[in-house]
């Protein structure tokens, strides 16, 4: 699902972020150390962002943590596919067509045998 060898063809990410919720600075910095282990903290715009390309483990890991801070103090997190840039070196996407593809089995995950998707 992911490739690193695609020198040509464009390259992509999930960019995941997370825009920090008000909170006092006891619940401020609960949200840090829940998330400053998997995403980089930018204190000017008060949000975490990493990215994601592959899903794997880490990327669990990842989603599992944003998530948590979403639920436990009103974290926003986003996520988009971006094109990844010509520094990344790390796992991406091979086409854009592998993350729709993703989005649509997870949007499957909660629906009955036979139900037919909400447009």
């Amino acid at each position: 699902m992911t490739s690193t060898s695609h020198s040509n063809s464009v390259r992509w990410l999930l960019e995941v972020t997370a825009a920090a919720a008000p909170a006092d600075p006891a619940a401020f910095e609960e949200q840090r150390q829940l998330l400053c282990s998997v995403a980089a903290f930018d204190p000017a715009s008060r949000t975490w962002c990493t990215y994601i390309g592959a899903l794997n483990v880490r990327a669990l890991e990842v989603l599992q943590r944003l998530y948590e801070a979403a639920k436990r103090f009103g974290t926003e997190v986003r996520v988009q596919a971006i094109a990844a840039p010509d520094t990344w070196r790390g796992p991406c996407f091979a086409d854009a067509g592998e993350l729709a593809n993703v989005a649509l089995a997870e949007a499957d995950r909660g629906r009955l045998l036979g139900q037919l998707p909400v447009s």
